[in-house]
């Protein structure tokens, strides 16, 4: 089987989690582009496929591969909604993580935890609510020799300022520690958990009510008690 190469710094997109008044935390993904690019560059154009199907009124998506011996590989995920567009979110979410389930981009996972104090970052108030004002961007990361593991990584803003440093075998640099009650949770145990709501069926409103937190804004504290409860449940009939 072709190796699937790690994510280049160009093609890693950078969002923000949590913003709080002392900072903000960032996640790391890769969008669909890259996947079918990836995807295209590894197997050709020919050599790659995808289907999108519904289960107990779940958006699924297939991604198959051919292998050298001309044998179709598939891996399968489930796809999440996005606030802004159902259908088309749910679509390329399933995608994406197909393509998770494949390879690509999978060293995401290891990327650490990942907080930008206030004095580097431009926070304002509107209507109530705390808004960033910066963009930002890796600008440089390695991997370790199994190309898996994320070693070092670099994060500049829109001008070009470096918010974020650190090399793995030496932490020291960038990364302040936050107790577990303000600390937001990773984009790898934020997909954990909306996994679990998709066993179970709960959702969002019902966590609100009982847990009085959103998903934008659960930190580590919340996602242990959360996650203890929805592991007790039973799966959802379909």
């Amino acid at each position: 089987m072709k190796k699937i190469r790690e994510l280049r710094a160009d093609e890693i997109e950078v969002r923000v989690g949590v913003v709080r008044k002392n900072g903000i935390s960032l996640l790391l993904y890769k969008d669909a582009r890259c996947d079918m690019n990836i995807l295209d560059e590894t197997f050709g154009i020919t050599g790659w496929k995808r289907h999108h199907e519904l289960i107990n009124g779940s958006l699924f998506c297939t991604v198959s591969i051919r292998d050298e011996n001309g044998e179709w590989i598939s891996k399968q995920d489930v796809g999440v909604e996005s606030y802004t567009e159902a259908v088309k979110g749910a679509a390329s979410d399933s995608f994406k993580r197909a393509c998770f389930n494949i390879g690509i981009g999978r060293e995401l996972y290891t990327a650490p935890f990942i907080w930008i104090p206030s004095d580097k970052v431009s926070i304002a108030e509107d209507n109530g609510k705390l808004k960033v004002r910066d963009s930002f961007f890796v600008s440089y990361i390695s991997y370790d020799e199994s190309g898996r593991i994320i070693k070092s990584l670099e994060i500049r803003n829109q001008r070009k300022e470096v918010v974020y440093q650190i090399n793995m075998e030496n932490k020291s640099s960038g990364q302040i520690s936050q107790p577990e009650k303000t600390r937001p949770i990773s984009e790898y145990r934020m997909k954990k958990l909306q996994d679990e709501m998709q066993r179970t069926g709960v959702t969002e409103q019902q966590i609100i009510a009982r847990y009085h937190v959103s998903l934008a804004n659960i930190t580590e504290i919340d996602y242990k008690r959360i996650m203890n409860a929805l592991k007790k449940t039973d799966s959802k009939v379909a």
